[in-house]
């Protein structure tokens, strides 16, 4: 069923896209086309939950009961492209690869490195999306986002607290960014743009439904011998291999053997099967070494405690 409040487009009981391909339903849905809508969702419920392309989303089965809103139309989907000056303006509904391929294909340089990752852009600024290669902030020179208010606001750089997986705009719902980018040779470019996928290919079940990494990789609070020193980041699919979670299944849902941070699941797969997945890994993890795995993926639940 489909309702409209001043041509805003709001779905009951509609299905809640994830990379999992799993998981409940938003009791009501909203796609609004443009920040005057994206104030309207605020007014019907400003704690509203929103959807990028659920790259790193798990709904619980039994859904949500908050206003779920996507970002997934035509109103946050621009791009505009200054090749002169490297200035990239971006809706936050735009999908990162795509940004990637029309940034190389016009000569610049910068984004390249972060090919693999399906997040939209709004979605890759709020969790400082990166790896190997590079984060989505060492690029980036502004935010537009609008507080729960329904207020804009431009954020540089400077005024957001960047670092490993965190960008404090949780709060935010963010509207587009700029970044400044810098001129290339377009060939070399594709070429680094094919290298990173490759390595994605050949370390990352990508070919298989997941929300990429489930956990945060831990700074180790105290040294452990093989592991690493204190104060030092570790690979979290490290200490999950090395725990003997590769392979580990419950039900639909399994530990990846190709990397042991990649909880997939099969289609007959439910949200719990991997809830419980994780807390089982969870726990093998600090009965051998001490360390409390945070979430990566983001899990929305109808209680909504349990919603981070």
């Amino acid at each position: 069923m489909t309702a409209t409040t001043d041509h805003l487009n709001i779905q009951s009981d509609a299905p809640i896209s994830t990379w999992f391909r799993i998981g409940g339903r938003a009791d009501r849905l909203a796609s609004p086309e443009s920040r005057e809508q994206l104030q309207q969702c605020l007014e019907l419920d400003d704690q509203c939950l929103v959807l990028g392309e659920g790259a790193n989303l798990l709904v619980d089965d039994t859904g949500v009961e908050r206003l779920v809103v996507s970002m997934q139309t035509e109103g946050f989907k621009s791009v505009e492209i200054d090749p002169t000056t490297g200035l990239v303006f971006v809706g936050s509904g735009v999908a990162l690869p795509r940004l990637i391929t029309q940034t190389v294909n016009a000569g610049l340089t910068g984004l390249q490195g972060l090919a693999g990752f399906p997040a939209t852009i709004g979605g890759a600024c709020i969790m400082n999306a990166g790896g190997k290669f590079g984060t989505i902030s060492d690029h980036l020179i502004e935010v537009h986002a609008m507080d729960r208010a329904g207020r804009m606001h431009g954020l540089k750089k400077s005024d957001i607290d960047f670092s490993y997986r965190h960008s404090g705009l949780n709060h935010l719902l963010i509207c587009s960014a700029i970044f400044e980018l810098q001129p290339a040779d377009a060939a070399t470019l594709k070429a680094e743009l094919v290298e990173c996928m490759n390595y994605k290919k050949d370390s990352q079940p990508m070919n298989e439904k997941s929300a990429g990494c489930a956990f945060k990789n831990p700074t180790l609070v105290e040294s452990i011998e093989g592991i690493g020193e204190a104060g030092t980041r570790v690979s979290a699919g490290m200490l999950i291999d090395r725990a003997g979670c590769k392979g580990m299944t419950h039900h639909g849902a399994s530990v990846s053997n190709l990397h042991a941070n990649f909880i997939t699941t099969t289609p007959d797969a439910k949200a719990h099967d991997v809830i419980e997945l994780m807390n089982q890994v969870r726990s093998r993890v600090f009965d051998t070494f001490g360390i409390t795995l945070d979430n990566e993926v983001v899990v929305w639940s109808r209680d909504q405690e349990s919603i981070q």
